[in-house]
């Protein structure tokens, strides 16, 4: 199995198992405000080198 593969299956678990021991809402507010909050804390020059590269190449 490659890397991509494992970090995705790990991430479907943990989604899982937060949807059975928090509500749906608190759930989604960590899957989805997380990467979000993330986001915003990069400078401006970050966030354009993030956009320029592709998801190939974020792994590196």
């Amino acid at each position: 199995m490659s890397r991509n593969t494992k970090i995705a299956v790990g991430g479907v678990a943990a989604g899982i198992i937060l949807l059975i021991w928090l509500p749906w809402w608190a759930a989604l507010l960590i899957v989805l405000g997380v990467p979000t909050v993330a986001y915003l804390m990069l400078d401006p020059s970050q966030r354009r080198r993030l956009r320029r590269v592709s998801r190939r190449e974020i792994g590196r």
